[in-house]
């Protein structure tokens, strides 16, 4: 009769929390998520850690109909138009949001200063700076 199982490999906790393995090695290191290793040095991660880190409060949602989460509302703050590309510089509370498009999307969407936008930003990289 097979055991119950108490602790499962990395892979099958990342695919139980949807998140990347290296979302979990990086929660490992930071002492954000407990593993025990065995004897070939492979994490393991206890069913009930996982039911703790299932029960976290959620990440916000992406919306309905765009998948990046990103988004800086506010009010177009100048339009600047060359050959076939503008810069738009979005004003978002204390933000301020360049964004380099083409002049097709400026005209389309009707972007001159004054009128509400939003900036979404999806990047695989996001740097941050302290200070």
């Amino acid at each position: 009769m097979a055991g119950r199982v108490d602790r499962v490999g990395i892979g099958e906790a990342a695919r139980q929390l949807g998140v990347s393995t290296d979302t979990l090695r990086r929660w490992d290191r930071a002492g954000t998520l407990k593993t025990t290793r065995d004897a070939r040095n492979r994490r393991l991660i206890s069913v009930a850690e996982i039911e703790r880190l299932r029960n976290s409060p959620a990440r916000h949602g992406a919306g309905d109909s765009l998948s990046a989460r990103n988004r800086f509302a506010g009010v177009v703050r100048s339009v600047e138009t060359a050959g076939v590309m503008a810069l738009v510089e979005i004003q978002a509370g204390p933000h301020l949001v360049t964004a380099a498009i083409t002049r097709d999307a400026v005209e389309e969407l009707g972007l001159v200063p004054g009128v509400p936008a939003t900036a979404t930003v999806k990047a695989t990289s996001v740097m941050v700076h302290r200070g």
